[in-house]
């Protein structure tokens, strides 16, 4: 789905070498974000270097080991998720130790001795005559740029629109230079607006310095400032406390370089359509859809498409955003399939749930999907398209060519403007210019972003966080999972005996549960029935107590329900003020597969 960090974000699609500007940008804007907060002690504590041999190598090692570990994460298993894990508390080590040298100048003499003398060692070794003054001064940039690595393992910043679709992106494509070099590209923007402050930094502790009672004490702040920074986030206020600072700003700001820089929809004049092809087949990626293939309701044949305006959306059934779009591409296709739009769903599926054919025929069904869906378990129609994420609409001219795309929700009187010129061009006449109002119903309904405090969270270890459950995650094996202590925002805990799989999480017996401290309108749990028609009960509690008013669209007000197929269950929805709320379901059946948690 979209965002790995903050799914619910909706964007355009963007050209590669605007993505590069994109992230530069995004990373620009991270100095404006809370999550820079708890790392800010640690890069100010080295303003009073110069900053070739103190600011600049701290930076250049932040931006290497966070498009390094971030790559990592992206692509790669649970193992790389344990190697950063224990590479934080490393960290996280060295940046305590890094503020009781500057709270402590004797420590600190202690600390500098062995890299002191390293750098007159490689000196010697390499034949250089230098002084000893000289040595000190070079000596100083090693510590600096293993306090940018240590800062950059620990750094981690709020998933704004860009960086979700990088990430998104790397996940779904797989390893790639492109990839690296994006990350690298977004830590280098924020690399630069940190130099800016840096810069500045240092010149009011240079005026500073000229009194040595004002720089002694400076450098013990500051000293106190790193300890306490990294003691937020050994207690985990970097995910916690921070989130519930608002990054709306940031995100705007974001969005609003996707909208300017994102694809311009072709113009009339600039564009038009031309003549359809009379080949018999249909120009790639078009032509993906009609290799062999199954089809749920009526299935198409190449002529059906040709020298029409085609609208192809990728969703998978499970995905709150690609059910939050479907009231709007379901509305489209009723309008204007009289004027020659045909409307293709490729249904490509996230979770092994999803590749079950009768699934998705009944959830289309009950979803009121009712124009032409191609199964594309394989992803090779994802692949043709080089799509990058759920959900995903492809506009195709009467040309049949691709004229524009999009990522994400939102955009959608845009499309639908996209929409009206495509058909108008096809046919040489003009198209009404209403745009459709929509009334979605239940989890269809739009996010409410300005309240949306928590991010999509997966239960299977391959990509879980924030767990909260004494003793961790225990990979495939039967365990016994405890209370722990009061949750924080955005941590979530088992009870009961489970195995967490890669995927999913199983209850091995009855009366287990899963608990969650959100903050949002919805929440929403990916659920199935480990064996196919054998409902399993359950109950949601909020704070303690029976929903209410609150309840979800597949609960009652005193909180009853059951998990009968393989889908997603909405299961709250704040009637009054969103606040931050502990959710708490408890399953009084065995066998119930809990995959993964979305909120709107």
């Amino acid at each position: 789905m979209i965002g790995q960090a903050v799914p619910t974000n909706s964007y355009q699609a963007v050209q590669p070498m605007t993505l590069f500007i994109l992230a530069y940008a995004a990373g620009l804007l991270t100095i404006a974000s809370p999550c820079i907060f708890p790392i800010l002690p640690f890069v100010l504590a080295r303003a009073d270097q110069p900053f070739r041999r103190g600011g600049l190598p701290l930076l250049l090692g932040l931006v290497l080991a966070f498009a390094a570990v971030a790559s990592l994460a992206s692509v790669a298993g649970g193992w790389a998720v344990d190697v950063n894990r224990h590479g934080r508390i490393v960290a996280l080590a060295v940046m305590t130790l890094f503020g009781l040298a500057m709270l402590f100048p004797a420590l600190a003499t202690r600390m500098m001795a062995p890299l002191v003398s390293i750098g007159s060692r490689l000196s010697d070794w390499a034949g250089h005559r230098v002084n000893a003054s000289h040595t000190t001064r070079n000596a100083t940039a090693i510590p600096s740029m293993l306090l940018g690595v240590a800062t950059g393992l620990l750094w981690a910043p709020c998933a704004g629109p860009v960086l979700g679709l990088i990430l998104t992106g790397a996940a779904l494509r797989g390893p790639s230079v492109e990839t690296s070099l994006l990350l690298l590209t977004y830590g280098l923007g924020a690399a630069t607006s940190l130099a800016a402050g840096l810069l500045f930094g240092g010149r009011l502790l240079a005026i500073a310095k000229q009194s040595v009672r004002w720089s002694d004490g400076l450098r013990r702040v500051l000293g106190a400032a790193v300890v306490a920074g990294a003691a937020t986030i050994w207690l985990g206020a970097d995910t916690g406390l921070l989130t519930r600072l608002s990054s709306a700003g940031t995100n705007i700001l974001e969005q609003g370089l996707i909208v300017a820089l994102r694809q311009a929809p072709v113009s009339a004049t600039a564009q038009a359509a031309e003549p359809a092809a009379p080949t018999a087949t249909l120009p790639a990626p078009l032509s993906s859809l009609f290799e062999v293939r199954q089809w749920l309701n009526a299935q198409p044949r190449p002529e059906d498409l040709r020298g029409k305006v085609v609208l192809v959306n990728f969703w998978t059934y499970s995905c709150i955003n690609c059910l939050r779009t479907l009231p709007h591409i379901r509305s489209w296709a009723e309008k204007y399939r009289d004027r020659g739009l045909v409307v293709i769903g490729v249904h490509t599926p996230e979770f092994a749930f999803e590749k079950n054919v009768a699934n998705v025929r009944t959830a289309s069904a009950s979803l009121g999907v009712g124009y032409p869906v191609v199964i594309d378990n394989d992803f090779a129609i994802w692949r043709a398209f080089d799509n990058q994420a759920w959900p995903a609409i492809y506009f195709i001219g009467a040309d049949g060519r691709v004229r524009h795309h999009t990522l994400g929700e939102g955009g959608y009187e845009q499309s639908e403007k996209l929409i009206q010129q495509l058909l108008s061009e096809a046919s040489g006449a003009p198209v009404v210019k209403d745009i459709t109002g929509i009334r979605a119903e239940g989890a269809q309904v739009a996010a409410d972003e300005a309240n949306l405090g928590s991010a999509e969270t997966y239960i299977g270890y391959r990509q879980a966080s924030n767990f909260a459950s004494p003793g961790g995650i225990r990979e495939d094996i039967p365990s016994h999972y405890g209370a722990g202590p009061a949750l924080r925002l955005n941590k979530w805990g088992l009870a009961g005996d489970w195995t967490v799989g890669g995927e999913f999480a199983t209850l091995n017996k009855a009366s287990g549960g899963i608990s969650y401290r959100f903050h949002a309108r919805d929440l929403h749990l990916v659920l199935g029935p480990a064996v196919q028609g054998q409902p399993i009960r359950f109950r949601v509690k909020i704070d303690g107590k029976p929903p209410g008013v609150d309840h979800g669209f597949d609960v009652d007000a005193e909180g009853w329900g059951s998990v009968r197929e393989d889908r997603l269950y909405q299961l709250v929805r704040q009637a009054g003020p969103v606040m931050e709320r502990t959710f708490e379901i408890e399953f009084l059946d065995a066998g119930v597969q809990a995959y993964a948690f979305t909120f709107g």
